[in-house]
């Protein structure tokens, strides 16, 4: 009888530690998915796009970058606000006066308008390098993706290559799958001024523009750096 007993408290022993173990895996697991959603939802809190400065930029050469012209502080980083919804548009429903703004965002109807200012600061003839990178890309949105980027009043419309491997009209194709573009800024004078206004939109005349693309999140950056950095 005694043997009996033994065994079966042996059994109760072996299944309370197997549970035990169960459940400690159980909430490691239940931890990392919170970790993972945290992140995420830190990195999609940040919107559709943003810019990034290179600190070097500005500590050797006194680069800056700002939306407020009213603050010229030295932010490391700034971000569009996203807009309400994005729809498919025509780029013929775009104003013509995008980059007229004073800065910061100026979304419309279904189209990210963001825009910003690069200043030299500082006390000597500089250079920079600026690159718009694709980070991440959800249900193949970027498809019919349109950016356009107006420097000092001019822009260039860029778009991904068509499906038969020829550039969409009146666009420039992605440099890249991930890179839109990359473009060198020389002698870039003290108290010279670069304004940006970037505007985001999905195609709707684009043959890539189908239901499929329902429900794709993108997400861009733009980088100035102080030397080119191969990726």
């Amino acid at each position: 009888m005694s043997k009996k007993i033994k065994l079966v408290t042996e059994k109760v022993k072996r299944e309370k530690k197997t549970k035990k173990r169960l459940l400690i895996v159980l909430i490691l697991l239940l931890l990392l998915l919170l970790l993972l959603y945290l992140a995420t939802g830190i990195i999609y809190n940040k919107g559709n796009f943003s810019i990034t400065l290179d600190k070097n930029l500005y500590y050797t050469r006194g680069l800056v970058v700002y939306d407020n012209p009213e603050d010229k502080t030295y932010k490391s980083e700034l971000f569009a606000e996203e807009p309400n919804h994005f729809t498919n548009v025509s780029y013929r429903w775009l104003p013509d006066d995008l980059d007229n703004s004073n800065g910061g965002s100026h979304n419309g109807d279904s189209y990210l308008a963001y825009t910003f200012f690069v200043e030299n600061t500082g006390e000597e003839i500089a250079d920079y390098w600026s690159e718009v990178v694709i980070y991440d890309v959800i249900q193949n949105v970027d498809d019919a993706l349109r950016i356009r980027i107006y420097r000092n009043g001019e822009y260039v419309t860029y778009a991904k290559l068509g499906s038969d491997g020829v550039a969409e009209p009146d666009t420039v194709p992605f440099q890249e799958d991930d890179l839109v573009v990359r473009n060198h800024v020389e002698s870039f004078k003290p108290g010279d001024l670069d304004k940006y206004t970037i505007v985001i939109w999905i195609e709707g005349s684009d043959p890539e523009c189908t239901d499929y693309l329902v429900g794709g999140e993108f997400k861009f950056y733009m980088d100035f750096n102080s030397e080119y950095v191969e990726k």
